[in-house]
């Protein structure tokens, strides 16, 4: 049985909000093993405890809640990582079948994005809503634009309203409310899209403070369960956000630690990321550099975990004399002598890459300050390709507000042939795989399916042809512009009956130039979260940073690091 869960957002002063969420929760309690989940609320709330004390698992309340709004008011980005994982911190707790999340409680400061940012928090939760919206002061029109204007607001955080509570509502007015709601046609006008179209409203009185069991009685008399239960069993597309998919790298990555090596153990923003994995237990980590010299550094940071870290100094001979025999071994064709050895393994990245090769470390991590030249390099002449790749490639994995997609190659190969270009997609295909993403590969160009003539439209088609020979399982369809392969709208003028156009989740840019610059156009234009470069085809994960990488960025490139180790 899939999770049933809900969201349970009210607008402005949250009147009838409490009343729905004991309602819902015991008419889930009744079929389901439920929990309830705050993200946000007082560490000393009542009425979370009152939602506890009905609910079937075991759980407390400093469990359930995760942010209070004092933290929410100033920290909203940063807190929302956060909240995903002690979400599923709470579900595998209690291994619930249900689980009801009650949004934001209103408070004395006005926060005008509390709206927007519960809508975010269903969506990074994968959950639809439950809207609550008070009658008081408003007539049946206003009411229904208020419906209106919150649903346009939880449609563009990328979730959906399942249902529609309307509290505080007369009988007369209810009555109205219900004739308009019910007589308004959204389904051919393009304009009217973001209303609530065939959603079930639901209509309740006034309550003035009477007692729990008094508003349960009428709850129950407004609202059947039969169809509370049958609004949240309603099929819905599940949003994959950025945070929601950080926490599936991290999660899936802590289930099966591995070690991964961070040469550049100087750098500030590779020893704050180092600290938060760490934290968190979700990584082994060795750091290339002096023991004391990175703590003292730490110590000036405020950070806390990194005595946790495991750190291998370049100057520590036994080490070297195991990694230069190691490497003349593995060079000998090229005549390497141990003097060329040592010399090459003063540099950073390639004794990190050695600790690799020498199963110290099952991944690395670097290009915060080196380029990507210098973090490949040692790889490629160490760790070599797998068996049947020829090439190394990089992709990126773009995180959308909705979905994940894989953009390549981004960081490696400047004017690739057909036959290379076909591996690029090959590899990219299997890294979506990996990521738990269907791979829809779409090959970029400026023509599709032969729209437009060309040299570079040849080797697309030709690379085209080359995969579905080697791959002729793998949906893909090439060549294809980039709005073609993006957006169904466009893919059913320009290729029509196409299945793939328009749902394409691999992009396979035609040259580096092309790749480079869309994702990073992409990324600083849309606030897609960009991920990796994730270097595909080598024996042994090794994966480049940008130079201008966050600590976010870090974090994630090494969580994914990680899990290619598995």
């Amino acid at each position: 049985m899939s999770h049933i869960n809900v969201t349970i957002i009210g607008n402005e002063d949250m009147a009838g909000r409490n009343v729905v969420a004991l309602g819902v929760t015991k008419a889930l309690v009744n079929h389901y093993r439920t929990t309830i989940f705050r993200p946000s609320a007082q560490l000393n709330d009542d009425f979370t405890n009152d939602l506890l004390h009905i609910t079937n698992t075991p759980t407390t309340v400093e469990q359930v809640i995760s942010k209070t709004p004092t933290t929410i008011l100033s920290h909203k980005e940063t807190a929302r990582g956060d909240i995903v994982a002690r979400y599923h911190e709470v579900l595998a707790t209690t291994n619930a079948q249900a689980s009801v999340i009650i949004a934001s409680d209103a408070t004395p400061i006005y926060d005008p994005d509390l709206f927007t940012f519960d809508a975010t928090i269903a969506a990074d939760l994968a959950s639809p809503v439950l809207l609550v919206v008070s009658a008081e002061d408003r007539n049946s029109q206003q009411i229904l634009q208020t419906i209106d204007a919150a649903n346009a607001c939880i449609m563009k955080a990328c979730t959906q309203v399942l249902g529609v509570f309307v509290t505080n509502c007369d009988e007369m007015l209810g009555a109205q409310l219900v004739r308009d709601y019910t007589s308004r046609n959204y389904a051919n006008s393009i304009e009217q899209e973001s209303r609530v179209s065939q959603t079930p409203l639901w209509v309740l009185p006034p309550f003035s403070g009477e007692s729990e069991e008094y508003t349960s009685e009428i709850f129950e008399k407004y609202v059947r369960e039969d169809d509370i239960l049958n609004a949240l069993r309603q099929p819905h597309k599940k949003p994959v956000t950025p945070y929601a998919f950080q926490y599936s790298l991290l999660g899936k990555a802590k289930a099966n630690k591995k070690t991964i090596v961070l040469p550049e153990g100087e750098e500030d923003r590779i020893l704050k990321a180092a600290d938060y994995l760490l934290e968190r237990d979700i990584v082994n980590i060795i750091i290339v550099g002096e023991r004391d010299t990175i703590l003292a550094r730490a110590e000036e940071l405020n950070l806390n975990s990194l005595t946790k870290a495991n750190f291998q100094s370049m100057h520590d001979e036994a080490m070297l004399n195991h990694m230069v025999s190691k490497l003349c071994e593995l060079r000998a064709k090229k005549g390497m002598t141990e003097k060329q050895a040592r010399e090459q393994l003063a540099d950073a990245s390639y004794f990190g890459t050695m600790l690799v090769v020498l199963g110290q470390a099952d991944g690395l991590v670097s290009g915060s300050i080196n380029s990507t030249a210098n973090t490949v390099r040692p790889a490629l002449q160490v760790i070599k390709t797998k068996p049947g790749s020829k090439l190394v490639s990089g992709a990126f994995l773009m995180c959308f507000k909705d979905h994940v997609a894989v953009f390549a190659d981004c960081a490696i190969n400047p004017n690739p042939n057909a036959e290379q270009l076909a591996d690029i997609a090959i590899q990219s295909a299997d890294t979506a795989k990996a990521f738990g993403i269907e791979p829809k590969v779409g090959m970029l160009s400026y023509s599709t399916l032969g729209s437009g003539k060309g040299p570079d439209v040849d080797m697309v088609e030709e690379a085209t042809r080359i995969v579905k020979e080697k791959a002729p399982n793998l949906a893909i369809v090439g060549s294809i512009q980039f709005d073609a392969a993006w957006s169904p709208t466009v893919a059913a003028a320009k290729a029509k009956n196409n299945s793939i156009a328009g749902h394409v989740n691999v992009f396979v840019f035609p040259d580096l130039c092309a790749g480079n610059i869309a994702y990073k156009a992409v990324q600083r234009s849309s606030g897609a979260l960009a991920v990796g470069p994730i270097l595909q085809g080598l024996n042994k994960p090794v994966n480049d940073l940008s130079r201008g990488a966050l600590v976010q960025d870090i974090i994630n490139t090494v969580a994914l690091t990680a899990l290619e180790a598995q």
